[in-house]
Parts: C-alpha cells; sequence; structure tokens
C-alpha cells in the first residue's frame, strides 16, 4: 500500500489534475442534481407503523397542513371594508393559487351559523350580501360572538383580528408559492395587517434560512481555520493541503449524494462541520510528522521523507478514518433518514479525506520539496533515577517545554487528576438526567424572528397553529351516536383544555352540543350532549337537511365508527405535546370500556413520534459506536484492554456533552442529536494517535516516561494544534443568527476540548500504567522510596538507553 501510494504521491502533477477534475465534475453534479427537502415530513421513514396510519386517517378526515391568514384591524373586523376583505381573500385565494379548492378555505365568510326556526335547524352563512349598516355589523357581532364554534377559533375574542384558514396539498408549498401569497397579501393591507403562519411557513422558512446561515458562516469558519492554521503550522503549504483535505472530503459527500438524487436535509447541512474537524486532523497529525522526520534529520531527501511520513502515519490515519468512519456508519440504524443519510455520507467523506492526506502529503514534497522547519526537537534523556524522577530538575534537555512541564505534571499528580474526572463526570452524569428531547421547529428560529412574531400572535388571538388530531376507533357502526361515547369526548376536550399550552378542540361533539342548544331557544343549560341516540341522530339528520353535509367529513366517518378529535394547541414543543397526550391517555380505560380505541395523527403527531425516533436512534447508534470502536482497537492494537481503554476519552466526552445540554437547558433535536457523532469521530481519532505513538515509543526502547514525554511533545502538540484549529473555527458558529449553529458550535468546541484533555490525561496515565518496555518485567524489582511510590508505578530504575537514529 505504501509503494502503491508513494508511486501516486511521486507524480504530483497527475494528482493535480486529477483533483481539478474530481472538483469540477463534482459542482457539475451538485449543480444538476442538488435539492433541498422543505417538507419535514419526508424526513420521516414512511414505512413506518405510526406513519402508515398516520397518513391513512389523513386520507380519510381530509387532514392537511393549513396556511393561516391572520388579518388584524386596529380597531374592529365589523366594519364593512375589512368584511369585503375577508370575502374577497377567501374567493380569491382558490383562484390564484390552483392547489387550494373552495372547500378548502375557512373563515368568518365561509363559515355556517347554526340556529333554529319555527322551521327547525337553519344552517347558513354568517354574511353572503356585505352589512353595512351599525345595526347589520352589531347583528354579525352577536351571531359570531354567541357561536362557540367561531369565536375565539375563527374570530378573536376582542373582535380585532379574523382568520382565514387554507388547507393546501401536498407539496404545494414552495419558495415561489410563498413569495406569490406573501405579494397576494400585500394588495389587502392597509389599515389591515395580515400574517401568514402556519406549519408550511414554518418548514419553508427552517429548510431554507438553515443552509442559507451555514452557506453564510461556512466561509467564515474557513477564514478562522485557515487563519489559526497559519499560526499554528507556521506552514502555508500545510494550510492549503489540510483546506483541499477538507474541500474534496465535502465535495465527494455532497457529490455523490447528488448523484444518487439524495435531498440535502437541514441535518445533512451539518457534514461540512463534522469534515471540517475531522479532515484538518489528519492533516495536522501529516504535517507533525513530517516536521519531526526533518528535523531529526534535516539533510534527508524528498523521496527518503516522503516514504518515511507514509510509514509513520499510514497506520494512524487509515486507523482513525476507518474507526470514525465506522462510528458515522453506526448512525445509518437510525430510522429518522436524514439522520441515515448523515451517517452514511459522512463516512465516506472521512474515508475521503483519509486518502487525500495520505496523497496530499507526500505529493508536496516531491513538488515543492523537502519543507523548512526552524529548529530540531528536544529529546528526552532518560535521568540517572529513571522513571522515579518526576520532579524534572536533573531532565535539562526538557527543560522549558511545555509538554514535558505538562507530562511531568500530570504523573506526578495523576490521582488528583483521575480524581477530578470522576467529580467532573458524576456531575455531567447529573446534567445528563435532565436532558429532554423537543423537535419544536420554532425553538430553532430567534425569538425576534418574523416567522416567531407571527406565529406567537396566531397563538395568542386563536386557538393555536400546532394540531394533533386524536382518532377514536369503535368496533360497530353508529359507535359515535352514542350519548354516553359523545359525552366522554366531550369530558375528554373539556380535560385537554385545562392545560394552558392548548386552544381549543374541535369535534363531532361540538356539532351536537351546538344543535342542542340553538333547538332549545338558545338556553346555555343545554349546551350539552343530547341525552338519547333517537336525538342524536335526529340533530343529525336535521342538520345533513339543512347545512352541507360534508362539513361533518373532517370529524366523523361515513358509519360512524371513526371520529376525528382536533386539538390545537400554542406551541410545537412535543415536549409540551407529551403532557397533552398524557392527559388523553387517562381516559383509554374509560374508552376501551366501550369498545373505543384511541391513537393520533396529523403533522403535529408525526413531529412527537420523529422526537421518539431521534432518541431511540441515537442512544442505539452510541452504543453500537462504542462496541464497534472497542472491538477494532482490541483487534487493531492486539489487546483488548486497550480497546476498551480507547474509549475511555470518547465516553468521557459524550457524558460531558449531554451533561452540558441538561445543565443549560440545551434540548435533543435533530441537530444536537448528531454532536455525539463527532465526539466519537474526534476523540477516537487523538486516543489511536496516541496509543500508536506510545507503543512505537516503548518498541523503540524507550522507558515509560521516556515515551510518555516524546508522545506528549510529538502526538501531543499535534492534538492540542488539531484542537485549537476546530474549536477557533467553530467558536464563530456562535454569532450565527440560526440557534441550532450555534448550539452546534459551541458543542463541537466543548467537545473538542473535552476529547483532547480526556486524551491527554486520563489515557496517559492509564497507559503509562499498563504499558510497559520489553523486559521490563523481567527487571529486577527495586525498592521504591516514599517519595517514588506516588501512584505513578514507576518502573524498574534501570535505565534502558534510546536506540541511535
Amino acid at each position: 500500500m505504501i509503494k502503491l501510494i508513494s508511486k501516486i504521491a511521486g507524480r504530483p502533477r497527475l494528482v493535480i489534475a486529477l483533483l481539478l477534475l474530481s472538483v469540477v465534475l463534482s459542482m457539475v453534479i451538485i449543480g444538476k442534481n442538488a435539492r433541498i427537502e422543505t417538507d419535514l415530513d419526508e424526513y420521516m421513514p414512511g414505512d413506518h407503523p405510526a406513519f402508515i396510519y398516520s397518513d391513512e386517517m389523513e386520507e380519510l378526515f381530509g387532514i392537511g397542513d393549513n396556511i393561516l391568514l391572520a388579518i388584524e384591524h386596529p380597531e374592529t373586523i365589523y366594519n364593512s371594508e375589512t368584511l369585503q376583505k375577508l370575502k374577497d381573500i377567501s374567493l380569491e385565494l382558490p383562484v390564484r393559487f390552483p392547489g387550494i379548492g373552495r372547500d378548502d378555505i375557512t373563515s368568518l365568510y365561509t363559515a355556517e351559523n347554526i340556529t333554529a326556526d319555527e322551521w327547525g335547524l337553519t344552517v347558513e352563512a354568517f354574511y353572503e350580501r356585505l352589512p353595512l349598516t351599525d345595526l347589520e355589523l352589531e347583528e354579525l357581532r352577536s351571531a359570531v360572538e354567541s357561536n362557540e364554534m367561531i369565536y375565539g377559533r375563527t374570530v378573536s375574542y376582542e373582535g380585532q383580528a379574523a382568520l382565514i384558514v387554507a388547507q393546501i396539498e401536498k407539496d404545494l408549498f414552495t419558495d415561489e408559492f410563498y413569495l406569490e401569497l406573501q405579494e397576494f397579501v400585500r394588495e389587502y393591507e392597509n389599515p389591515e395587517s395580515i400574517y401568514i403562519a402556519g406549519r408550511p411557513v414554518v418548514e419553508g422558512e427552517l429548510t431554507k434560512l438553515g443552509p442559507q446561515d451555514m452557506t453564510r458562516m461556512a466561509p467564515l469558519v474557513i477564514i478562522f481555520i485557515t487563519v489559526i492554521l497559519l499560526l499554528l503550522l507556521k506552514s502555508v503549504r500545510s494550510t492549503l493541503i489540510n483546506l483541499t483535505i477538507v474541500l474534496m472530503g465535502t465535495l465527494v459527500s455532497f457529490g455523490l449524494m447528488a448523484l444518487f438524487k439524495i435531498p440535502i436535509y437541514t441535518v445533512t447541512t451539518m457534514i461540512p462541520v463534522m469534515l471540517t474537524a475531522i479532515g484538518v486532523a489528519y492533516g495536522i497529525h501529516m504535517h507533525n510528522s513530517m516536521k519531526h522526520l526533518v528535523q531529526k534529520n534535516p539533510e534527508i531527501s524528498k523521496e527518503s521523507l516522503a516514504v518515511s511520513t507514509l510509514k509513520e502515519m499510514i497506520r494512524p490515519v487509515s486507523m482513525t478514518a476507518l474507526t470514525t468512519a465506522i462510528g458515522f456508519m453506526a448512525l445509518t440504524t437510525s430510522q429518522v433518514l436524514p439522520v441515515r443519510y448523515f451517517g452514511f455520507f459522512t463516512a465516506i467523506g472521512v474515508l475521503t479525506e483519509m486518502v487525500m492526506a495520505l496523497i496530499l502529503f507526500p505529493a508536496s514534497i516531491y513538488l515543492f520539496g523537502v519543507p523548512k522547519v526552524s529548529s530540531k526537537p528536544v529529546k528526552v534523556k532518560a535521568s540517572q533515577d529513571g522513571d522515579n524522577n518526576l520532579s524534572g530538575k536533573n531532565d535539562k534537555a526538557g527543560s522549558g517545554k511545555v509538554s514535558y512541564w505538562f507530562g511531568r505534571k500530570l504523573l506526578a499528580h495523576s490521582r488528583l487528576v483521575i480524581i477530578i474526572i470522576i467529580i467532573v463526570v458524576g456531575i455531567a452524569i447529573f446534567g445528563a438526567t435532565r436532558v429532554w428531547i423537543d423537535t419544536s421547529f420554532l425553538a430553532n428560529f430567534q425569538k425576534d424572528s418574523p416567522v416567531v412574531i407571527t406565529d406567537d400572535f396566531v397563538n395568542e388571538r386563536f386557538g393555536g397553529t400546532t394540531i394533533l388530531n386524536v382518532i377514536l376507533s369503535g368496533e360497530v357502526d353508529d359507535t359515535f351516536k352514542d350519548p354516553e361515547v359523545l359525552k366522554l369526548i366531550d369530558q375528554l376536550q373539556e380535560r385537554v383544555e385545562m392545560n394552558s399550552i392548548v386552544g381549543d378542540s374541535f369535534g363531532l361533539a361540538d356539532f351536537l352540543k351546538r344543535m342542542h342548544q340553538v333547538m332549545h331557544d338558545d338556553d346555555p343549560d343545554y349546551n350539552r350532549i343530547p341525552e338519547t341516540r333517537d336525538m342524536v341522530a335526529q340533530y343529525l339528520l336535521l342538520y345533513e337537511m339543512s347545512g352541507d353535509p360534508d362539513n361533518l367529513d373532517s370529524v366523523i366517518d361515513y358509519d360512524y365508527r371513526n371520529a376525528n378529535l382536533t386539538v390545537r394547541m400554542k406551541s410545537d414543543s412535543s415536549a409540551r405535546m407529551e403532557e397533552v397526550i398524557e392527559d388523553i391517555e387517562s381516559f383509554i380505560p374509560a374508552f376501551r370500556e366501550l369498545g373505543i380505541n384511541i391513537s393520533y395523527a396529523g403533522s403535529g403527531y408525526k413531529s412527537l413520534v420523529f422526537a421518539t425516533l431521534l432518541l431511540e436512534g441515537q442512544i442505539l447508534s452510541l452504543l453500537l459506536s462504542f462496541l464497534i470502536v472497542a472491538i477494532l482497537l482490541a483487534i487493531v492494537f492486539r489487546n483488548i484492554l486497550i480497546g476498551i481503554v480507547g474509549t475511555i476519552p470518547i465516553m468521557i466526552t459524550a457524558v460531558v456533552n449531554f451533561g452540558t445540554m441538561g445543565l443549560l437547558g440545551i434540548p435533543l433535536s435533530s441537530a444536537t442529536a448528531l454532536i455525539s457523532a463527532i465526539a466519537i469521530g474526534i476523540g477516537v481519532d487523538y486516543a489511536i494517535h496516541l496509543i500508536e505513538r506510545y507503543k512505537t515509543n516503548l518498541d523503540r526502547g524507550l522507558s515509560s516516561m521516556e515515551a510518555t514525554f516524546e508522545t506528549l511533545s510529538h502526538t501531543g502538540q499535534a492534538i492540542i494544534y488539531n484542537t485549537l484549529a476546530v474549536m477557533g473555527g467553530f467558536a464563530v458558529l456562535l454569532i450565527s443568527v440560526f440557534p441550532p449553529n450555534r448550539q452546534v458550535g459551541g458543542l463541537i468546541a466543548l467537545n473538542m476540548a473535552v476529547s483532547a484533555l480526556g486524551t491527554l490525561t486520563i489515557l496517559v496515565i492509564i497507559l503509562k500504567a499498563m504499558l510497559k518496555p520489553e523486559g521490563a518485567n523481567k527487571s529486577k524489582k527495586v525498592n521504591r522510596s516514599p517519595e517514588a511510590s506516588s501512584g505513578n508505578d514507576a518502573e524498574d530504575k534501570k535505565v534502558i538507553k534510546p536506540k541511535e537514529e
């Protein structure tokens, strides 16, 4: 493999030509086929039983996504001009937007007012002819305020706002549709203000703003990482190679997605974030190895340097790439499609970056020659006291070097370090127990965002913008003509409406209560379910004869065997929705006694299932990743204990990550759920590089102390550089206007720091205690002084001299 890569790298101009061709080809494929998925229903597995059932119920009851137009007048909507606008908008929407049918519009103009006269039940419009006089306007106000089916639902209680609900066909909402709708409502503004809300609007803004913000922030991230790499590496060559590695990994990932017609989801826009963190790590370790080889032999030829760099780095780089890729591949077990694709294509990007790192650095040597290095490395010399000399006073060669100072302090106070880590992990575990799941789409926006302001306006004045459809299914026909069943449904509605998050609920019981009241001279005492099945059947028959029987299709099926209860909520928080569902499910025993089952449907419920699947997938992928990584490390290093020990830093990082989320109140969402993937990816890389270097140093004949110092000086420096570069780069995301990006930036920076600290502390301490130089076990044991036996497991005082280079 080394010969093959060296042969390819030995033709740098061919490598450059292939790179340029790959870039052009990827850009063409991405430009031609890439598309952003705006329908969040497509984020969910279509073959999941909950979604299949929900789709069936949506078809049965005509459940769909709604566009909400809230019209606000400074004083009152009960004036001729505003009422005319309500009528015009209701009639014009189906004309201007073919995907909206006339029967799909609900407004004060289209709503039916159920009343009664001497002839029986009457169902008519609130107004067909425009009210002009004060008396007519007052009569309209009185009719609205006396009808609970519309008062507070379609017209606000204070009478300053009215709602127009337009149910749209699936996939109708696009950026073009939204822009045209905005232009349409502007024609009717002044003095009224018109707000556009609804789930499609939130979805559209979310899927649009996410990639837009990442596109805006990505150049800033690259600029910061470039500056930091230049400062740390002091090499324009290595900095440009690092950026090329990241670029190629990203282009290959998105190019393959586009080639196979897989859309870009909000989650997959984070792929460049992950690949930047990982790709920079490979590049820094390659640069570091190259630099140390030149420092050891300033006269080294470029051919020898290229081959030596490959020999030294091909094993750790390929091992880290393989374990990282497998860690991401574990995400493909998730049932959430974006998470699955994120894991798969990030793994491909990681392997691409591995190949690029192993080829580009040797190729740069052939093309530009041996890089210049400022100074030689400081060599560690064993003291006369061997590993027992932790003070470092006799280690003149290591004096002034941070890595040696750090190594001495670390080993001298290893017990204190372990205690501190245990305390931190304990606090993190406590915080992790407070992590909550939330798939609230509105939580992804700034509180002063127009989308949030509009949604808050509608939620404050009307029932709410988020809908939960409760499906009640009986075992026999005409189940829902039974007064006992209807009364139980009414009790259920009263219970859920006690929750502050619920604006209102609507179902068959509301129709029957309204009819029962108006048929008894509008006496409020009769605002209840009729007492007998015959009376229920009679009211339903009168309604079908007097009004539009299709209006009942949204609440009951033809056989009165399945009913749809719509619960409107003032928040799309999945956590708050679970509270409502708990209230609903407290009625399950009572409904079961009547032969009725409770289930759910609609976009609100799908979001809740999405949150559950997200958590289940996260837990499974994490456990699977830890297991696979431990097995691979054990196989690669031929030591089961090393396999277990190598996962300790990533375990600590994952716990601290979730602990921080819990303590800071950051929910587990589709974005933050993936942060642990980078904790595994980067943490494993650090561990593998450190273990490989430490074992190599022991094989060279160094003592444990010397091996520790040399490893910290060589690999430890690369880990610190990598950490600083990525932390600095992604700290830029903290100024993003998009909250998920700020969370991603902050958590990645945290994970980088924790992974590095965990690797350079606890892993170093364990390795020194666990791995011994060859022959150390055979050498005679000596009595250790009290000073030496300070928990550092000092080895035989016999000095093992380093082999000559």
